[in-house]
């Protein structure tokens, strides 16, 4: 393992531990959401990490995956508390 992975390591692992912080604390759900995202994307850049230094894709599909699903969920929450804002009113 090189020093750049070990940096880049920690950095992820730093930004993991600082989403999950934001995931429990709150205070609201477009809040969490956003921790949840994070937490994706570390995921995946993990992912990506390993890929370039393995010199490998093997992940590539998991990685898009991962992607898709992040984007779809934070789509489909937005939706839902834009509808539930605009009842409110």
């Amino acid at each position: 393992m090189s020093v750049a992975q070990i940096i880049v390591s920690a950095i992820l692992a730093l930004a993991a531990v600082l989403a999950l912080v934001r995931l429990a604390r709150g205070p609201s759900l477009l809040d969490r959401l956003l921790a949840i995202d994070v937490l994706l994307a570390v995921v995946c850049a993990g992912l990506i990490v390993d890929m370039a230094a393995g010199g490998h894709t093997n992940n590539l599909t998991l990685v898009v995956v991962i992607c898709l699903v992040g984007f779809i969920g934070s789509v489909a929450v937005a939706r839902f508390v834009t509808d539930g804002r605009a009842r409110e009113h």
